[in-house]
């Protein structure tokens, strides 16, 4: 299939930090690569939903430990080839010497893949196992950023915690590693699921102090599932503050309400940060489109140049991710 017209992000000459410089805001939407048959058939029923958004760029994580390389590649591709969508191809340090990292980046580069986000990635079996750097390959984002940089025309992304990292002693150290990452080459951030704007918002100001000017994009995820997502934020370092868990917890057993309060609570946090000067929006997807484009019908419908057609409202599902792949720090 020919890729099509109409995409918010021209495909001719144009990149995603061509579309922040420009100020108009950019939408994306995160996918994972599907475990089965029938989690594959719902994520392309949501990618083929959300295609009709006509978002900036879509990313498709690397799984947890970067165990699942070949259907990671194999998915970017597809969606490079088959869509009318620009993906951002997400890699990790996990595993990986630098001779295999520059064949999975020459791999994205021959589909014409051209955006990464370079993540450092959690050690198989969570951020809370010892990290073990590969005997030839690298010990932080930081230095991956400048790998790929090294090796052509790539637009490099990183993550950015507005909530301190699980592993690093306070905030201020994040944003000096934020610092850092501009300072490898990377183009802008998306950051880590949060809850509230103040932590988001605190963050673009720190980095500003750092003189560095650096587009960071906040990271949304609908809360659909009370266990998921404080599985998620856990697993994440991100706190769930408790007028949240209070809105939530005492509807866990009810799903359809869990989803609607969800849809609500983020819809309001995207109105704040857009309202805030947020360059955007990245919807971590969890590979299902209902929640995602309710909250894109509050929030970004009627946000003037930005705006994309409504799609059909029919709802996709999908086998549930692995917590380590989604809204972890491997996988943003």
């Amino acid at each position: 299939m020919t890729r099509g017209a109409g995409s918010t992000l021209p495909t001719s000459g144009s990149s995603i930090p061509d579309v922040l410089a420009s100020g108009r805001r950019s939408y994306s939407f995160e996918f994972f690569p599907p475990k089965n048959a029938e989690g594959e058939i719902a994520l392309w029923k949501a990618i083929r939903r959300l295609e009709s958004y006509h978002p900036t760029f879509v990313s498709i994580t690397y799984g947890a430990g970067g165990g699942n390389r070949g259907g990671v590649i194999e998915l970017t591709k597809r969606i490079a080839e088959e869509t009318t969508l620009l993906p951002m191809a997400h890699l990790t340090c996990v595993g990986h010497s630098r001779a295999e990292l520059r064949q999975v980046i020459g791999a994205y580069a021959d589909a014409g893949v051209r955006h990464v986000l370079a993540l450092r990635g959690d050690p198989p079996g969570g951020p809370e196992q010892v990290w073990e750097r590969h005997p030839d390959g690298f010990d932080h984002a930081v230095e991956l950023v400048e790998f790929i940089r090294s090796l052509g025309r790539f637009d490099v992304a990183v993550a950015a915690f507005p909530d301190k990292h699980p592993g690093s002693p306070d905030v201020e150290f994040d944003t000096q590693v934020l610092a850092a990452k501009a300072d490898a080459g990377a183009s802008f951030a998306i950051t880590q699921l949060f809850f509230d704007p103040e932590p988001y918002l605190r963050l673009v100001d720190r980095l500003a102090a750092t003189g560095r000017a650096l587009p960071v994009i906040p990271g949304i995820m609908p809360i659909t599932n009370v266990s998921q997502i404080k599985r998620m934020a856990s697993f994440s370092g991100a706190p769930i503050p408790k007028r949240v868990l209070d809105a939530i917890e005492p509807y866990a057993e009810d799903p359809d309400a869990v989803r609607e309060i969800g849809i609500e609570l983020a819809s309001r946090l995207c109105t704040d940060l857009l309202g805030a000067g947020a360059p955007g929006l990245h919807f971590m997807t969890l590979n299902r489109s209902s929640a995602t484009r309710a909250i894109y019908a509050n929030v970004v419908a009627s946000d003037g140049p930005a705006a994309s057609p409504a799609a059909p409202s029919m709802a996709a599902t999908a086998s549930a991710p692995d917590s380590s792949s989604v809204g972890s720090p491997a996988g943003r």
